[in-house]
């Protein structure tokens, strides 16, 4: 237990405000269960359900509602699973349904996570169409062999065909996930996928090391990766073959271009709140009447959720409900803010969580005496040794 904390913190509420507020659709299926992922995904067996699933989509959202408290939506992502699955057709039933109850901002960003293979391909003017504006596609690797080693079903050529039709088909602001680390490659490799990356010019970049997760084929099975100082050597040079073409760091594992932050991401870092519908969707509200933080999660079976809609009670989504205690929500904001470079604004602190500044100086001054927070009252944001020390530092708001 850290004794940085003040013995005396403040109750929620006095100092609460509604953040900005985003929402998650989660897509279950997908072709093939990747023996890496522990998503909530699950391997589509023919047809997909798309027009009973889009119904109970709609109908979870409107459960929600009371969440929504007049604010308009900053951000939408839809992830999965593999989305591209399903048709624009679903896709503009229910943005179509969203519109009847909710305000978009004007700005709004629609995230679309999609696989690069050709079936979903076809499928990018369509999306385009449906006011999906950000594509954020799964290529992990440019190297085949590397690809059969994560189960994907896509090749390298592939994926550098999706990214053309995806501007073809008018997307200007694309994010390409990328993965190192991985079985079978050594730092060569893993710098010719970096470098193939960036010659596709994304706008966004999230680039991460595989890292082994209970509930997964690999957990069971655990391939052979690289070593620690391979690893290690991997990063430093990725991360400066990135800067030198203009894609700035500004997340722990994300990088873009000037102004191609992901919106959606950030909000969440920044302790802002999201509702997430669909099958295993998790949502954190901010309810400002009682002055508690919340984070519940919907029925994870696909089927189950399907059923779901049946049922007469309130949230029939609804698997699961937690008020955030007092104690909880130091760690909980920090544990999303120090992930950015730039931190966050110190104000928004108290505006977040209800709680003065005040109950965390002691953690505060002390981690900047340690030069693991930047020596700035304007701001909380972690030093480049705090962000390599990121589990350490957190220590000290833990109750």
């Amino acid at each position: 237990m850290s004794l940085s904390l003040s013995e005396n913190s403040s109750t929620p509420a006095q100092g609460l405000q509604l953040p900005p507020l985003s929402l998650y659709v989660h897509v279950p299926w997908c072709v093939r269960k990747c023996p890496y992922c522990d998503f909530n995904s699950h391997k589509a067996d023919g047809v997909i359900p798309e027009e009973l699933y889009v119904e109970a989509l709609l109908q979870d959202l409107i459960s929600e509602l009371p969440a929504v408290q007049g604010r308009e939506l900053q951000s939408i992502f839809i992830g999965g699973g593999t989305p591209s699955l399903l048709s624009p057709d679903a896709y503009q039933t229910l943005f179509d349904g969203m519109r009847q109850h909710l305000r978009f901002a004007d700005d709004i960003e629609i995230t679309m996570e999609a696989n690069p293979g050709t079936f979903e391909q076809e499928r990018f003017n369509g999306f385009r169409k449906t006011g999906i504006n950000r594509l954020s596609i799964g290529v992990q690797s440019f190297h085949d062999s590397c690809l059969q080693e994560l189960g994907r079903i896509h090749s390298g050529g592939e994926a550098i065909k999706a990214v053309a039709m995806a501007r073809a088909a008018g997307f200007d602001n694309i994010n390409l996930d990328l993965m190192h680390g991985l079985p079978g490659q050594d730092e060569a490799m893993a710098m010719a996928d970096l470098q193939q990356a960036i010659e596709l010019k994304p706008d966004h970049l999230s680039w991460y090391q595989l890292t082994i997760e209970p509930n997964t084929v690999f957990w069971s099975k655990p391939p052979t990766l690289p070593e620690d100082e391979t690893l290690w050597s991997i990063q430093e040079e990725g991360q400066k073959l990135l800067a030198e073409h203009g894609l700035q760091q500004y997340e722990i594992s994300a990088y873009s271009r000037t102004g191609r932050q992901s919106r959606h991401n950030l909000n969440y870092w920044q302790f802002g709140d999201f509702i997430g519908i669909g099958a295993g969707a998790h949502g954190k509200v901010t309810d400002l009447k009682r002055g508690v933080i919340y984070r519940n999660w919907k029925t994870r079976q696909p089927t189950a959720y399907l059923e779901a809609g049946k049922l007469i009670k309130e949230k029939p989504f609804q698997a699961g409900v937690r008020e955030l205690e007092t104690d909880e929500l130091p760690l909980e904001f920090m544990m999303n803010a120090l992930r950015l470079n730039q931190g966050i604004e110190a104000h928004l602190y108290s505006e977040r969580t209800g709680l003065e500044l005040s109950d965390i100086q002691f953690a505060i001054s002390k981690l900047k005496s340690q030069e693991l927070l930047a020596d700035d009252n304007r701001r909380i944001q972690p030093t480049e040794r705090g962000s390599l020390f990121l589990n350490e530092l957190l220590e000290h708001f833990c109750s």
